[in-house]
C-alpha cells in the first residue's frame, strides 16, 4: 500500500526498502561469522523473512521533557535498520543509563532485535531503546525492521550451546502476540519472559 502523494514516494522509497534489505542480508552473515557459524546459518530464513518499513514523524513539541516520542522497548525482529532527520533516539547501556545516538547525516544505524540475541544464545543482546522529542524541530525517521519468518521458532543456535542449557527459551511470532496483547510491555519486554533462570 503505497500514498498517492508525494508522486516519487513509491519510487524512492522502494529503492531504499530494496538496498536495506540487501544490507541486512550483508549484516546476518557478518553477525553469524562473528559467533563462529557458518556464513549462511540463516539464509534461508533471511529470504523468507518479513520486512516493514516504518516512517515515523515526530512533530515540535513545546514540553519535551514530560513528553516521549516512544516508549522503552526493543524490536522482536532480528535488525532494525534506521535513517533519522535529526538527534531523537537514545539508548539503553549496560548501568540502565539512557545515552542519545548522535544525528549524522545520511548515516544508518542499526540495532539488533531479540531473534539476534535469542538465537546467540545472549552473546548478543538486542538494544533497548526510545525516542525522545524536540521543541523547536520536528523528526522524521525511516525505520526498516527485519525479521526472520512470522511462522518460525526462534531458538538458540545449538552450537552457541554445546553441553550447556539454553539460556532463552524458543518462540515464535504469535507467542510475541499473544505477550503483546495481555501485558504491559514497558513494564516487562517479552524477551525477558524467554530467559531461563540459569541465564
Amino acid at each position: 500500500m503505497w500514498p498517492s502523494n508525494p508522486p516519487c514516494y513509491k519510487d524512492k522509497v522502494g529503492k531504499y526498502a530494496e538496498a536495506t534489505h540487501v544490507l541486512h542480508k550483508q549484516l546476518i552473515e557478518a553477525i553469524s561469522e562473528s559467533l563462529g557459524l557458518e556464513k549462511d546459518y540463516l539464509q534461508e530464513q533471511t529470504e523468507e523473512g518479513s520486512q516493514v518499513m516504518a516512517v515515523n514523524c515526530y512533530p515540535a513539541c513545546p514540553e519535551p521533557e514530560i513528553t516521549l516520542g516512544m516508549p522503552p522497548h526493543s524490536d522482536f525482529g532480528s535488525l532494525t535498520i534506521l535513517l533519522q532527520s535529526s538527534q531523537g533516539l537514545q539508548i539503553m547501556d549496560s548501568n540502565k543509563n539512557w545515552i542519545s545516538v548522535p544525528y549524522i547525516e545520511g548515516a544508518l544505524i542499526v540495532q539488533l532485535g531479540d531473534q539476534v540475541e535469542v538465537m546467540s544464545n545472549g552473546i548478543y543482546k538486542s538494544v533497548i531503546h526510545r525516542v525522545t522529542v524536540n521543541k523547536d524541530y520536528k523528526r522524521l525517521s525511516f525505520a526498516s525492521l527485519h525479521s526472520l519468518p512470522l511462522h518460525k521458532r526462534i531458538s538458540p543456535a545449538p552450537e552457541l550451546v554445546g553441553n550447556n542449557a539454553p539460556a532463552y527459551g524458543e518462540f515464535s511470532f504469535n507467542d510475541f502476540l499473544d505477550y503483546i496483547s495481555s501485558n504491559d510491555c514497558v513494564q516487562q519486554r517479552f524477551i525477558d519472559t524467554l530467559k531461563k533462570s540459569n541465564s
